[in-house]
Formats: C-alpha cells, sequence, structure tokens
C-alpha cells in the first residue's frame, strides 16, 4: 500500500543530499523512503536546466550533463533540483479535472445522484451516514451511486449557498440546531416533594433482560412538550428495535388523559412485546396502576435529573425536533394521523445501532421470529 506522499520538508532534504553528491538510494536511506520514490520525485519535478529559476537549486556533483565531461550518473542526476520548484509541479499536477459527484462546478451541473437520491433523503432528514449506507446497500452493483458520508457533508456546508442553501434550508449541522454543546446540568439529584406513586418501581428493580437490550418488548418513554408548554405528545420507543410509536393529548396532559392515550398506543403492539415501560418521574403518570391493569406493562422511574437513563427515548425526542422547532410547534395542530406519519418516517429511516436496518423491519423480523 502506498505510503503519504513527500512534503515539502522532506523534498527540501532531497535538494540538500542530491546537491552532496549521494545517489537515489542513499537518499532514501537517510530520509526513510523507498528508492524509487525519490528516483520518481526527481524524474517528474525536476527543473531541467535550472534556467527559469529564481533559486539556484541543486545539482549533483557527479552527473554528466554533456559527452565528455567525465561525469559518470546520467539520466535524472543530470537535471537541477530546487524544492520549492518540484513543491509548485506536484501541486499542479494534482489539480486534474475531476467532476465531483455531488457538487456542481462553474463547467458542470449538479449530478443527478443529488437531486434524485440524496436529497430526498435529506428533505425527509435523513443523516448522510444514513443516506451513504442506504445508497450502498440498495445499488450494490452501481459504484456510480456510491457516496461517502463526508462527500454529503461537503456538498452541504462547503457550498451552502443560493440554490444550494434553499434546497436544504431545513438542514443544520447538528439535529439541535445549536454550534456548540449545552454542558450537562450539575445539579444534585435532590429529593422531590412526595410522590408515594414511585415506591417499589424505582429503574433498579427493573428486569435484567430490559437493561441489556436483548429482548424487545420494554418502552421508554416521556412526553414533549410544544411552545411555552401550552400543549403536549407522547414518545414512545422500543429499547431493542428502536421502534417508535406517538400519541396526541389534544385536551391536556393531566394523568388520566396521558394514561388513556397510552394504553391506546400500547394496544397497537402483541402483549409479547408490551413487558415494561420506563418514565421519568412526571407527575402525568401518578396512574401507573391503571395503565398496568390494563395492558400487563409494568412501569419503572428513572432517578432524577437522570435523562441518560432513557437513552433511546431522548435522542428520538431530538430527533423530533427536526419536526417539531420547540418555539413554535403547538401540539393541537396535528392530528393523530400527523403523528403516525412522524413516527412511520423515523422508523423507515436505516439506524448504525440496527447493523443499518430500519426499526420497522427489526421489529417485524422479532415479531416473524416470535410466531415461528
Amino acid at each position: 500500500m502506498p505510503g503519504p506522499r513527500l512534503s515539502v520538508s522532506e523534498r527540501a532534504q532531497i535538494e540538500v543530499l542530491f546537491g552532496q553528491g549521494l545517489t537515489f538510494p542513499a537518499i532514501a536511506a537517510v530520509i526513510g523512503r523507498d528508492r524509487s520514490t525519490i528516483w520518481r520525485e526527481v524524474t517528474r519535478n525536476n527543473a531541467y536546466r535550472g534556467a527559469h529559476l529564481t533559486r539556484p537549486g541543486a545539482r549533483h556533483p557527479h552527473a554528466s550533463r554533456t559527452r565528455g565531461t567525465g561525469g559518470h550518473l546520467r539520466g535524472p542526476y543530470r537535471w537541477v533540483y530546487e524544492h520549492h520548484a518540484a513543491q509548485y509541479r506536484y501541486r499542479r499536477r494534482a489539480r486534474r479535472p475531476h467532476r465531483p459527484k455531488l457538487r456542481s462546478s462553474w463547467n458542470w451541473p449538479r449530478p443527478a445522484l443529488w437531486s434524485e437520491h440524496v436529497l430526498p433523503k435529506l428533505q425527509q432528514r435523513w443523516s448522510p451516514t444514513q443516506i451513504a449506507r442506504w445508497l450502498a446497500s440498495t445499488y450494490p452493483h452501481q459504484p456510480e451511486l456510491h457516496v461517502s458520508h463526508e462527500t454529503i457533508y461537503q456538498a452541504i456546508y462547503l457550498q451552502g449557498r443560493g440554490e444550494l442553501r434553499r434546497e436544504i434550508a431545513a438542514q443544520h449541522a447538528l439535529r439541535s440546531g445549536r454550534a456548540r454543546r449545552r454542558p450537562q446540568s450539575r445539579t444534585a439529584h435532590g429529593a422531590r416533594g412526595s410522590r408515594p406513586w414511585l415506591a417499589d418501581f424505582h429503574i433498579s428493580t427493573r428486569p435484567a433482560e430490559a437493561t441489556d437490550r436483548a429482548v424487545p418488548g420494554h418502552w421508554e418513554g416521556d412526553l414533549v412538550i410544544g411552545a411555552r408548554g401550552a400543549s403536549a405528545i407522547i414518545t414512545l420507543v422500543e429499547r431493542t428495535t428502536r421502534y417508535v410509536m406517538l400519541g396526541s393529548l389534544p385536551e391536556s396532559r393531566v394523568s388520566a388523559e396521558v394514561i388513556s392515550v397510552l394504553t391506546e398506543l400500547m394496544g397497537r403492539v402483541p402483549a409479547e412485546l408490551a413487558k415494561t415501560l420506563t418514565w421519568d418521574q412526571g407527575i402525568e403518570m401518578r396512574q401507573h396502576a391503571a395503565f398496568t391493569l390494563a395492558t400487563d406493562c409494568k412501569v419503572y422511574f428513572c432517578d432524577p435529573h437522570s435523562p441518560w437513563q432513557r437513552g433511546s427515548n431522548e435522542n428520538t425526542n431530538g430527533l423530533l425536533r427536526q419536526y417539531f422547532p420547540k418555539t413554535s410547534t403547538d401540539f393541537r395542530t396535528y392530528s393523530q394521523a400527523d403523528l403516525d406519519e412522524v413516527a412511520r418516517e423515523l422508523n423507515g429511516r436505516p439506524r448504525e445501532t440496527l447493523n443499518w436496518r430500519n426499526p420497522a423491519e427489526a421489529l417485524n423480523h422479532h415479531l416473524v421470529a416470535t410466531a415461528l
């Protein structure tokens, strides 16, 4: 496998050693390169006789430049080598015509790969990595349709102006829209007020199979709040398959309403896929006993200020902010059918943690395996 290209400092070393009369194998030994690398460098990037150079360059003292001069070395040894000129020739040769796979240029329009495959997935809020993996798996025998995630990022951000900026106005470098990470709260895990419904339902008592994600049927849930705290929806995520379900709360988010919608949502899946539900310590779950009685799905509660104990759900809530910005969304304007459509789109995205299958495929795989 070829090594890295010669640097300008290595070319400066070649110039000095070349002028001192060392042969190509000797120069290669000094700078730690192969002898053929040095021979090709001087052959390709020499300055011929050096008449055009502003610097003197190096001339080999034992080279035979004309017949009868007494030198015993010929070939590339005859020419002048100057490292600045060699670096310039190398850089100019590297700027070969190369048609970009996704970006337009002054003499090429934007390729069809962008408009027909990449842009529609970006508009569905797929990440560049998901798109790259999807192209490779969907078109395995068409390498012209394969593109790396870095190429997609460059197409978005290096030329994100004018028409392209309008095409991907909804895309951000971070899904959250922030330019830097927000530090975690260092608030101590202080005790909350008296909440008797939490007794004996701490996350530490949850079955071990829910913790290691080996068996499907264990869910994480939360509320996503709209603008000014005036509305909310329910989000449920299955821990093994990352399958998402969303529930509308058009009236309010009081406990009775939340329990009613949760019961309806959990009724969509078979009983063997409704084993446990992990929630935070919000008061909307004070009537969780009614939910367990109706669905036989036990509820467990996280520690205060510990969102990482529901990591899959927190990640999903971040993805949902692409559809429902926190500062402008009124969930009362969205029907259950609208939420089901968003959930269907999320469940159709390939996920790296699922070996680039999507959650719908992963859940269906478990359902088929259970039926056999």
